[in-house]
């Protein structure tokens, strides 16, 4: 593997020279510890802040101070933070946080890591937010923190119009032509359109609507919802009910724990039309422009059947997926192949290749989703793995998130404590989480794996499924099954030696082998997130947006939900759980923007 770019060490008690500190009142050690940080916070004595930290000590930031997804470590660039920012911002108002569930607790990481998590309300200048501190015990009885999240979760003059701040009028008969001329921005233009009708994009548009802005979604398929409705029939969401809630709009309890794609699809469709969003389907934008001085794009939209309108729009926020255009490698000999070949974006079902040979070309989510499509009809399947896959089962990854997310869990405190961590810091626990998943729960699928010489490995740094998502947007499995069909030669496996070419009958390796088949299937990914955008926008736009995806040098990802290197434009990826929060830290950006609170050029750390 590469070299390690986060190199920490977690504060173990060895390392601190400490013992189990066990007995302590958890209560009783957040009030002193944020008693004290809050004092130096009234003063603005930044050297009595970061004297509280360790000298390694981790500073997250979610908009609160920064306006930005920002990671702060050790004292130094703690104090640099805080001299920069902290009476620009006005944090105030510090409060501990005792309700269940967000109350102070000692937990035990490890046999041999302790902290002490407790959360804090705090205020802004323009908003209130959530900070999640982790202190980790010293010999002289003292508690420093190891890390610390301050995050927004609301602007104070434009808070987000739900319960209390709901449309209380009565409607008697207007209610439907409103939402026509809503939906048709037939008296004025949006200020954002959002391009891309997905979950990403539909809850963004959700977001910016109860913030008070005026949104379009745009979207070239028929129906929204389609962006999932279109994939593989047999996909099913890997990860649980509780992790992919929707803002605004919770599952109902009868919801299954896994969500097949075309019920997501529906359920969204639902979503759009309950949450009132404005959404322009089979449309395509044909043409934009930016101008620099009135900092407007000018975007005009073919609406098929319904003619062009040329609309004036402050932001684009792009919400077409992690990923770019289909990646197929370019193998020789396509034309002399006799069969069908397609990436997997293009694939609906195996039950059009019954009594057929199949190769699906690929060993991640979707390879081994559509190999268990071809094995559960009957299809002679092979699986052509292309490099080692890091594989673990659900029940794992069901237990690794229903920690938090869980029926009795507030989703909103959930996702605060997923995201309170430093990469860094989450990374190194997953380090030695993973290996323990490994050798224990997910054990007799590993070793069944290796003996029908399918090859695994424990993901980058050995950190698992998480830091492939986040580096590199996939390069893992999820066990939904098709590892037993793999163990039990249902599913025949075919690695070590490269593609040399096409044959008419299949694919010919460099070993000298040839497998034939009716169909491949190439499930190997897709490009870059900015490949959408640069179609749009063009190639001069597309040239000053930073990185998309990826993690930048602080451990945050790169230009998602966060300033990407031009003005009002914007990118809104990720799964269903990083969209539900993320979302409403884009609007709450754009909404300070339109309200002349942030100005990013004054924002210098």
């Amino acid at each position: 593997m590469a070299t390690d770019s986060f190199p920490q060490r977690l504060p173990t008690l060895d390392r601190l020279g400490v013992t189990d500190p066990s007995n302590v009142s958890s209560s009783e050690v957040a009030t002193e510890w944020l008693n004290t940080f809050s004092a130096a916070i009234n003063q603005s004595d930044t050297a009595a802040v970061v004297d509280l930290f360790l000298e390694d000590g981790f500073w997250k930031d979610v908009i609160a101070l920064t306006w930005d997804f920002r990671t702060f470590e050790g004292r130094k660039d703690i104090k640099k933070l805080l001299d920069a920012r902290l009476v620009a911002t006005g944090l105030n108002e510090l409060r501990l946080l005792q309700e269940p569930l967000n109350e102070p607790v000692l937990q035990k990481v490890y046999h041999d890591f302790v902290w002490l998590r407790f959360c804090f309300g705090f205020t802004t200048k323009h908003g209130k937010g959530t900070a999640v501190v982790y202190l980790v015990p010293l010999p002289d009885s003292k508690w420093k923190a190891y890390t610390l999240l301050t995050c927004l979760n609301s602007l104070t003059n434009f808070p987000q119009k739900l319960g209390p701040l709901r449309n209380r009028e009565a409607d008697h008969g207007s209610w439907e032509e409103k939402r026509r001329q809503e939906t048709e921005f037939s008296n004025n233009d949006p200020t954002v359109i959002v391009i891309g009708a997905g979950h990403s994009g539909l809850e963004t548009a959700a977001r910016l609507k109860y913030i008070g802005v005026p949104t379009l979604v745009i979207d070239k398929k028929p129906r929204v919802g389609d962006s999932w409705r279109d994939r593989y029939k047999a996909l099913c969401l890997h990860d649980t009910i509780w992790y992919n809630q929707t803002p605004y709009l919770n599952f109902p309890p009868t919801w299954p724990v896994y969500t097949p794609a075309a019920k997501l699809a529906d359920w969204l469709e639902a979503y759009a039309s309950f949450l009132e969003l404005d959404v322009w389907t089979a449309s395509t934008i044909t043409k934009t422009s930016w101008n620099d001085s009135t900092k407007t794009w000018s975007v005009e939209v073919n609406r098929g059947g319904k003619g062009t309108r040329v609309l004036t729009v402050k932001h684009l926020v792009f919400a077409t997926g992690s990923g770019g255009r289909p990646k197929v490698p370019d193998i020789p000999g396509k034309a002399s192949f006799k069969g069908s070949a397609v990436h997997s974006s293009e694939f609906k079902s195996a039950a059009n290749h019954i009594g057929k040979k199949a190769i699906v070309v690929g060993c991640c989510n979707s390879a081994h989703d559509i190999a268990q499509d071809f094995c559960s009809h009957g299809v002679d399947i092979t699986m052509y793995q292309r490099s080692s896959t890091f594989v673990i089962s659900t029940e794992s990854v069901a237990a690794m998130l229903g920690a938090v997310y869980n029926d009795d869990f507030p989703t909103e405190l959930a996702d605060t404590y997923n995201t309170s961590l430093p990469w860094a810091v989450v990374r190194r626990l997953h380090q030695r989480m993973v290996p323990m998943v490994a050798e224990t729960t997910d054990k007799a699928i590993l070793d069944g794996l290796a003996k029908v010489g399918f090859k695994t490995n424990l993901g980058i740094h050995g950190a698992g499924s998480m830091s492939l998502y986040l580096e590199r947007g996939g390069g893992y499995y999820i066990d939904t099954g098709a590892s037993k069909s793999i163990i039990d030669g249902d599913i025949k496996i075919k690695n070590g030696s490269a593609i040399e070419s096409f044959t008419e009958n299949g694919l010919r390796f460099a070993d000298g082998t040839e497998l034939q088949a009716d169909i491949i299937v190439f499930a190997t990914g897709y490009g870059d997130p900015r490949d959408f955008m640069r179609e749009v926008c063009g190639d001069e736009i597309a040239s000053k947006i930073t990185r998309v995806w990826g993690l930048d040098e602080e451990g945050q990802s790169a230009g998602v939900w966060r300033y990407c290197g031009h003005d009002g434009l914007w990118f809104a990826n990720g799964n269903l759980a990083l969209s539900r929060f993320h979302s409403l830290h884009l609007a709450m950006q754009i909404k300070a923007i339109e309200e002349g609170i942030l100005n990013k050029a004054d924002i210098v750390i």
